[in-house]
């Protein structure tokens, strides 16, 4: 299927791809939508869209993360990209200048994993190391001070940092050992250190070396084990720990969602949960006001329990945002639902959605990240 000079034409590729003869990779395109006031789409304007409008021309976006009003992406050659909202230094460029098309965090080529909120930014590199910048109240950039950084400054010293997720005032991360670190605002028990102190650098969650996906929201916190159970701690107002107990109880340490072992992706919202099964299966708990459940139920009922998102088995991977979600499926297309204010559920409308509903007809989408804007890679 090559042309003569040997090189793969896209249509080529594409019908390899059909026939399951190659897994495709190098053509990564970046796409926005929604909220954009402050440049958050990449789009070098302040048109907010209700529908995908491609980010430049470039195909070698990797991954993303879409903060509140801010962007984050790394692209393939290991480059690591920001715009958007920067009044707390949350671009990393060392300045407070807003920017509303990409540019360059520094001049390295050996970022990896990457996590953004509102206001702050998480980032591990290829060495192990771990990166901070943005707002730091309540020492959530863990470098065990205070101070607002408008660009990456190191977190300790160590070489070992693995996953990253960064709430809206607190931080968890996991070492290549299987631990579970926290920092940041612990008001609600978020930090999981079954203490209800601040703390401005990493504190172990535990003991345990088997902890692997995990994910941070406004004060809420879920991950798994490697054994597929699902954990949850930190704030439970709209019941959001899945526990199904009160709403008026918090949790400081991990504890066990039910007593399922085939949990697999999650993502924490605003005050909402998502998380994927082994066998494909979409589940949500917590707070509906927006229809972010996906379960098609009226918007004043919450749940406090995980509850299937219809029947099917093939999701793949979830992002809970603002009181809307995105989803993709194993067969590429790509899925929103809950707030659509902005525009951000890509449906070429504002209105709000309490079931999942297809963004578009590709079956090419991969990275995934929904703020008050939603940002998703294609891959050929």
């Amino acid at each position: 299927m090559p042309n003569y000079s040997g090189v793969w034409t896209l249509q080529a590729q594409m019908q390899a791809k059909a026939a399951g003869l190659w897994t495709l990779q190098g053509v990564n395109n970046l796409w926005s939508w929604g909220s954009n006031i402050f440049g958050e789409l990449g789009q070098n304007n302040l048109i907010y869209r209700s529908s995908p409008v491609q980010v430049g021309l470039l195909t070698t976006w990797s991954k993303v993360s879409a903060g509140y009003n801010s962007s984050l992406a790394t692209k393939t050659d290991g480059t690591l990209w920001s715009w958007g909202r920067n009044n707390q230094g949350q671009l990393g460029q060392n300045n407070t200048i807003y920017r509303s098309s990409p540019v360059q965090v520094g001049a390295l080529t050996t970022w990896l994993n990457i996590s953004s909120t509102y206001d702050s930014c998480l980032a591990a590199k290829t060495d192990g190391t771990l990166w901070s910048w943005g707002y730091n109240y309540y020492g959530k950039l863990g470098d065990n001070t205070t101070i607002h950084r408008s660009s990456p400054v190191q977190v300790g010293l160590l070489t070992t940092w693995s996953k990253v997720s960064v709430g809206n005032y607190s931080c968890l991360a996991t070492k290549t050992d299987g631990t579970l670190w926290s920092w940041g605002q612990n008001t609600q028990g978020q930090l999981g250190d079954n203490t209800v102190i601040n703390r401005s650098s990493p504190v172990q969650i535990g003991t345990l070396t088997t902890w692997s996906n995990i994910s941070v929201g406004s004060a809420s916190c879920l991950a798994t084990k490697t054994d597929g159970t699902l954990w949850s701690w930190g704030t439970n107002g709209a019941g959001q720990l899945g526990q199904n107990i009160a709403y008026t109880i918090n949790r400081s340490s991990p504890v066990q969602v039910g007593a399922l072992t085939t949990w697999s992706n999650v993502s924490v919202g605003t005050q909402s949960c998502l998380a994927t099964k082994t066998d494909g299966t979409l589940w949500s708990w917590g707070q509906n006001n927006y229809g972010q459940l996906g379960q098609n139920i009226a918007y004043t009922i919450n749940r406090s329990s995980p509850v299937q998102v219809g029947l099917l088995s093939t999701w793949s991977n979830v992002s809970a945002g603002v009181y809307s979600c995105l989803a993709t499926k194993t067969d590429g297309t790509l899925w929103a639902w809950g707030w659509n204010t902005y525009g951000q559920l890509g449906q070429s409308d504002v209105i709000n959605r309490s079931s999942p509903i297809q963004v578009g007809t590709s079956t090419t989408w991969s990275n995934i990240s929904v703020g008050y804007s939603s940002l998703a890679t294609q891959s050929y």
